[in-house]
């Protein structure tokens, strides 16, 4: 990605050159710079007050609670991890955070269940099933509340902020429906499955 948006930025900045735009080209960069840095402050009490709740969430034990209850639905997705594994309540988390649409306030649990993951991994070098279903579900969560996407909007002037939660939670159900099948479906094909020699040079 770095070599990606440092070809564009080079790009761009030629192309202004040879087209006289460069005026033009610092006044944008200068516009951007400010407007990210008045998004940023915007979405501050937002992200610090959901973050907040997660963490008395998982302080409090709803966490681990819900990991139970989403058991049922849990254990098909991932029948590689033990029953009450600490991997089950991270994932909780983190799809909890999603599905409140938190966004970057996520990146923090998924990192944290997928470290769990990893721990439960014999092929160190190779991601497992549950590592990919984990994956899969994570960039496709049915979000009821995009709570990211309204503090967006707001700080941006959007006369109506929410009105896109029916648009975004049809769009999240028909993307986590794809996710779960094509990850499910791709781990059943021999191209995608690690062998037993594989994952003892990889351990």
């Amino acid at each position: 990605m770095n070599y990606v948006w440092s070809f564009l930025v080079i790009f761009g900045v030629f192309f202004a050159a040879i087209n006289g735009k460069m005026a033009d080209c610092t006044k944008a960069v200068i516009d951007a710079a400010k407007g990210s840095v008045e998004l940023a402050i915007g979405l501050i009490g937002i992200m610090a007050f959901w973050l907040g709740i997660m963490r008395l969430a998982e302080e409090a034990g709803l966490v681990r609670f819900l990991s139970r209850i989403l058991q049922p639905v849990l254990r098909p997705l991932f029948p590689d991890i033990p029953k009450d594994d600490p991997a089950l309540g991270a994932i909780v988390a983190n799809l909890a955070a999603n599905v409140l649409g938190l966004g970057n306030s996520a990146t923090a649990l998924g990192l944290k269940a997928m470290t769990e993951l990893d721990r439960l991994n014999p092929a160190k070098k190779t991601a497992s099933n549950a590592m990919c279903t984990f994956l899969a579900l994570n960039t496709s969560t049915i979000t009821l509340i995009p709570a990211t996407i309204i503090a967006v909007r707001a700080s941006a002037g959007s006369a109506n902020p929410a009105e896109v939660i029916g648009t975004i939670f049809v769009a999240t159900c028909v993307a986590t429906i794809v996710a779960i099948v094509a990850v499910k479906t791709l781990e059943k094909l021999p191209a995608f499955k690690v062998t037993p020699s594989q994952e003892v040079q990889n351990g």
